[in-house]
């Protein structure tokens, strides 16, 4: 490349713009092209690629009148800026087909507001050397944002960008609270679109509908799904006690994996039997709750359990407990514990239970961190049965979301939890 200086090509004179204008958008700019003959244009255009004009709405080449060359190739000024910005072996390629530095020129266009894209326009008006829209989830049609104190007052220029920028966008919202603890859901504000919060989403070939203003979607965590779903098989049984609408339990049900699928916010226990429904889910496999996390365990899965030792129910695969609640799940495995205190039906049980639970991890070492947080919160040393510890996303910084594996031992299901001080307990 030259020395040469590149052209910045952004809008100008947009900074600190709260109200969309498109016209401010305008701008005229002289940019360098090339003019070629029809003759191997597809060879040609090739070689250039590398070095095109991108924008949205944009032709990279266009036909023009002249009577010796017919096309006009559009090359970006931030990229090359005179004929020896091409590199040399390309400039030689192009050399021999004809095109040489005669052939370059600057040619001045007029760009509007749609030719930027929104990151160009977000980069343009947003205030300088602070973090900017730094990303954001879509569900459906809802584009959902966590913007940071500085950007709030920025946010109906932020919707209107994005509805207009993303073909499959109709609606932007704003968190504007932490997610609530008992419902996992949040208060969200409409800062650009229409205010349709009833979405179609597809995931591990299902497909969830819901009202997203009631319920817990995170699409972040569709590969999560994806790798517990892998762990099951036909004949497993899932016990997912904070199942929201489905993501574990409705596909896992599909695979003929039986599934007892709790959520006590009742607008996900709708919703969640709505899916079902809509993916033709055999209820043999599907049975669905509307309780909390506790009296999910003391009782759906403890008589699945009594039932089992009882012969009343058969199973021949394994019982996977899936936790995802990640601010508080950890507080309900002190129910497992002693959940069952009875030395005959210890006997009959002889069944592998392996628990998925999340958490948020603040510190420096993650994965110790949410260790010890499932130890303490069971009531007794598990840590030789813990075998996995996986890091599913960051979060914020120094906050991580963990996923903690272990399995749930009889020696802790049937412990007597009043024998002796939970420190002293061990997995065995």
């Amino acid at each position: 490349m030259s020395s040469s200086s590149s052209v910045p090509l952004a809008p100008v004179g947009v900074r600190g713009m709260k109200v969309l204008d498109r016209d401010k958008f305008l701008r005229n700019v002289k940019v360098p092209v090339l003019k070629v003959k029809e003759e191997n244009l597809s060879k040609i255009i090739r070689i250039c690629k590398p070095y095109f004009l991108k924008l949205e709405g944009f032709k990279t080449s266009t036909t023009i009148d002249d009577e010796e060359f017919k096309k006009c190739i559009f090359l970006n000024p931030e990229k090359v800026n005179d004929w020896t910005d091409i590199s040399e072996s390309d400039r030689t390629a192009l050399c021999e087909l004809n095109i040489k530095e005669d052939n370059f020129g600057n040619k001045e266009i007029q760009l509007t507001y749609d030719n930027w894209r929104f990151e160009t326009i977000f980069k343009a008006v947003l205030p300088e050397n602070e973090e900017g829209v730094s990303g954001f989830s879509q569900i459906g049609h809802i584009i959902h944002l966590n913007l940071k104190e500085h950007l709030l007052e920025y946010r109906p220029l932020i919707g209107q960008v994005l509805v207009d920028k993303i073909k499959t966008c109709k609606t932007v919202v704003n968190k504007c609270n932490a997610i609530d603890n008992t419902y996992r859901n949040f208060s969200m504000e409409l800062i650009g679109g229409k205010e349709d919060y009833f979405v179609t989403v597809k995931e591990n070939n299902c497909t969830f509908q819901f009202d997203f203003s009631k319920v817990y979607w995170n699409p972040r965590l569709g590969k999560e799904h994806e790798r517990i779903l892998s762990y099951l098989k036909p004949g497993d049984v899932l016990f997912d006690i904070f199942c929201g609408v489905g993501p574990f339990a409705i596909p896992a049900a599909k695979r003929k994996t039986k599934v007892f699928a709790n959520d006590l916010n009742p607008d996900s226990f709708k919703w969640l039997n709505h899916s079902a429904k809509n993916n033709k889910i055999n209820s043999v496999y599907f049975k669905t709750f509307n309780k909390d996390g506790k009296d999910f365990i003391l009782d759906e899965f403890k008589d699945y359990i009594i039932d089992l030792c009882n012969g009343k129910e058969e199973l021949s695969g394994k019982i996977h407990i899936t936790m995802n609640l990640p601010a508080m799940a950890v507080e309900f495995l002190k129910h497992f514990n002693g959940l069952i205190k009875d030395e005959k039906l210890s006997e009959k049980f002889n069944q592998e239970i392996i628990v998925y639970v999340y958490c948020f991890a603040l510190g420096k070492d993650h994965v110790e961190i949410a260790k010890k947080m499932v130890i303490e919160n069971i009531g007794c040393d598990v840590s030789s049965c813990i075998t996995d510890v996986f890091n599913v996303r960051n979060v914020a910084p120094n906050k991580e979301m963990m996923r903690v594996t272990f399995k749930l031992t009889k020696e802790v299901l049937f412990s007597d939890s009043l024998s002796e001080p939970p420190s002293k307990k061990l997995c065995v």
